[in-house]
């Protein structure tokens, strides 16, 4: 055996030693750019790894331009909020002990708890009551020797963190007037506070894109002057952008005075909170995070926290140009994620990753420019294509409520749950009491879906229940989408789940209304559908023209439409084959208006494309209720059907209402019948948001979502204030005490029974 020389030994030796990271400890709480604060009056430097000891408070207050290799928090890391900061690092850690290892990304097997009574370790780049008031910026660095896969990162580890921004009273707002192409100046629908001269904004598309491709119209801009609600702008605009009437486009924000980047897009970081971790997100910005094509490594990230997090929130956050989402709930559950601007996603944005998670709240945020990305490696749900949708789920026991999506790859909203040789869709599912209970996720109803809105997006505006095999809630329980808008796009409603109940929908220039529905039990109320294309109504199913159920609409207009031609698309389709024997379609108060060239498109008629020979021995029936007056209706047939001849009615040709193969009869005494008969038996669910010390008193704030009306939030026994409608944020002042307890209960008298307790 070949022995080394002593100079190898020597040399082998200092590569070694040159290859550990200098640690640099603090000696006791104190500024980070005083000797005295750190062990050996050292202060660190660049590619130094650094330990904030337990008990250790240190206040960051400066701008290090070389970046620090990684910071290791076990005490705690505050940012000076009336300086101006930034902070250089490769990974930024927050876990309990004095652990300077770089690996561990699981947490859970590594992780040292802290004991009873001990506080968190934390990071404090402001916090809830004391938000940053000057400027903080996070640069994350990739560094030599670092695993690139999981750095550089800000990861939380059963800690604290916090990062928090000067406060705006709108992220975003919708047009106050149609802006123009060439116009250097833009009016906002309402006024801004915490916007400035110098912020970047988007002003979203409003036309219908050209193809799916993504031929979009949202356009970036700078402020360079704010007079009231008219913002001028530093380039003239290169698109038309509507901002008047029902269908407007928004300006966003993006602009915050705290910032984590990535100091290079070819290796960029990613953040994310773990189990038994704290801590919230507001007025922060997160942009050219998330790395490309990586399971778990998105711009901001909740893994697998349970109910451990309950009262964390992301709130006025702008997360843009990321590698792999914007706000991905992993495995996590009330979670309130609100007034958020996502802009610029590879993949889904807005995501809720594994079908477990139930009563998140994703409020008033808008979701713009997700891009189709490829299939993860390894990840949870085998169906997912990760190709683009502003808002995607698997499990809809959650609230979705005021949000609008604009010019995603491919969809606004996507529920989906297959369910396959490789993925079992009956999940363990926490339940009102905390327990957990073997579920079908394809049958679990929103708790709250109401006025969301998409317009311009590459497919699809709503698709709700793609892939679920026409399982889903039952009658009692269905799906309830209230006052939705859906704009500018290809197919604005796609509904493939049984038991829906849509009330005061709104479909404009789109070029499919209803589109591949699955009829069965469903109840549409007040559906407005205007300038649609080729089919306002469509059939069962599409092309396969089955109806399995019961369709009920009570309240259909059709405005602005236009002749289709000899032969042409009708306005409702009749579907062929009725596989249940069960399946009719009931319609009252219908209304064409402003129809050029109505009388010569059928308001009911076969669809077009195929027009299979019926295989069910009975046909879909179309029952247009009290149309001849009060009593009176109309039932409307295909001429395939053996029921033209068999019932004993007396068919016809009717101009306007009848096509070339659809034939009337004029019936007397039929009832409209119910589809749906919703139930409420769900407890509301409440989350504490925050607990404030002021004047000697606890001002205690939070939210509550609920299927139904909430009676009442108490907190200590006693009634919380709303401060919106239905309890959707509340507040109260309270003496000072040791906990807080906060729970509901609705006006069916359901009491929640899982409460949120604030120590």
């Amino acid at each position: 055996m070949k022995l080394l020389s002593l100079s190898a030994i020597l040399l082998i030796a200092s590569v070694s030693f040159a290859a550990e990271p200098n640690v640099v400890r603090s000696a006791k709480s104190g500024s980070w750019d005083s000797p005295a604060t750190w062990a050996g009056d050292k202060v660190p430097s660049a590619g130094d790894a650094v330990l904030i000891r337990p008990g250790h408070r240190v206040v960051y207050g400066i701008q290090n331009d070389k970046p620090i290799r990684a910071i290791h928090v076990g005490g705690t890391l505050a940012f000076d909020p009336d300086k101006d900061t930034v902070l250089n690092v490769g990974l930024l850690k927050i876990q309990a002990g004095e652990s300077t290892a770089e690996e561990g990304f699981d947490c859970e097997a590594h992780v040292e708890m802290p004991k009873e009574g001990e506080a968190k370790p934390a990071l404090e780049v402001g916090t809830p009551d004391a938000p940053i008031r000057k400027s903080a910026l996070i640069r994350l660095h990739s560094i030599e020797g670092m695993n690139k896969d999981s750095c550089p990162a800000i990861i939380c580890c059963a800690g604290r963190m916090d990062i928090h921004g000067t406060p705006m009273n709108r992220t975003w707002v919708k047009l106050g007037d149609t802006a123009k192409k060439g116009d250097s100046t833009v009016t906002l629908n309402e006024a801004v506070t915490g916007w400035k001269v110098g912020d970047k904004l988007i002003i979203t598309g409003t036309k219908y894109p050209s193809d799916s491709r993504g031929d979009y119209s949202t356009e970036e801009a700078k402020v360079v002057s704010i007079d009231g609600t008219k913002l001028t702008l530093e380039k003239p605009l290169g698109y038309d952008h509507s901002g008047t009437g029902d269908y407007r486009g928004e300006v966003a924000n993006l602009s915050r005075n705290v910032v984590v980047e990535s100091a290079d897009l070819t290796a960029r970081g990613h953040t994310m909170y773990h189990r038994y971790s704290a801590g919230s997100i507001s007025y922060a910005e997160f942009r050219h995070l998330g790395k490309e094509g990586l399971l778990g490594r998105y711009s901001i990230h909740f893994h697998l926290v349970g109910n451990t997090m309950r009262g964390s929130s992301v709130i006025g956050a702008s997360v843009w140009d990321s590698g792999n989402r914007w706000v991905t709930i992993h495995g996590t559950n009330y979670l309130v994620v609100r007034d958020c601007v996502g802009y610029k996603s590879v993949g889904h944005g807005f995501f809720l990753e594994d079908g477990t998670e139930v009563y998140n709240v994703l409020d008033r945020n808008l979701a713009v420019g997700a891009k189709r990305g490829k299939r993860l490696p390894k990840q949870v749900l085998p169906f997912d294509s990760n190709d683009g949708a502003g808002f995607w789920w698997a499990n809809s026991l959650n609230t979705f409520t005021r949000n609008v999506s604009c010019e995603n790859a491919r969809y606004g909203y996507r529920f989906e749950a297959t369910k396959g040789s490789s993925f079992n869709t009956t999940l363990p599912i926490m339940q009102p009491d905390g327990t957990k209970k073997p579920v079908d996720i394809r049958t679990l109803p929103f708790v709250r879906f109401d006025d969301n809105e998409a317009h311009g997006d590459g497919l699809y505006g709503i698709n709700i229940g793609e892939g679920v095999d026409r399982v889903g809630p039952d009658e009692k329980h269905p799906f309830i989408l209230r006052r939705t808008k859906i704009w500018e796009l290809h197919y604005a409603f796609r509904v493939q789940s049984p038991s829906v109940l849509v009330e005061d929908m709104k479909i404009h220039k789109t070029a499919y209304g209803v589109y591949h529905p699955n009829y069965d039990r469903h109840h549409y109320k007040d559906m407005l559908i205007s300038q649609v294309g080729a089919e306002p109504f469509n059939r069962g199913h599409d092309d396969d023209s089955k109806q399995y159920g019961l369709l009920t609409v009570d309240g259909l207009t059709f405005a602005g439409h236009r002749y289709g031609g000899a032969g042409g698309m009708p306005l409702i389709q009749i579907s062929d084959d009725n596989p249940t024997g069960t399946a009719e379609t009931h319609i009252r108060n219908v209304k064409v208006i402003d129809n050029k060239g109505g009388e010569k498109r059928a308001l009911v008629n076969l669809g077009g494309g195929p027009r299979p020979t019926p295989k069910s021995e009975k046909g879909v029936p179309i029952y247009l209720h009290d149309y001849y007056g009060t009593g009176q209706h109309a039932k409307i047939v295909s001429t395939k059907t053996k029921e033209l001849k068999n019932d004993g009615l007396e068919y016809g040709e009717e101009v306007g209402l009848t096509g070339d193969q659809s034939r009337r009869a004029k019936v007397p005494n039929v009832a409209f019948p119910k589809s749906v008969d919703p139930v409420d038996d769900l407890p509301p669910t409440t989350v504490i948001m925050q607990v404030k010390k002021q004047a000697g008193k606890l001002v205690v704030r939070g939210s509550t979502s609920d299927n139904g009306t909430v009676k009442r939030v108490l907190v200590n026994g006693v009634e919380a204030k709303a401060t919106r409608e239905n309890f959707a944020e509340w507040e109260i002042v309270l003496p000072m005490g040791t906990s807080v307890v906060a729970y509901s209960e609705d006006a069916a008298g359901n009491v929640e029974k899982l409460k949120h307790e604030v120590k």
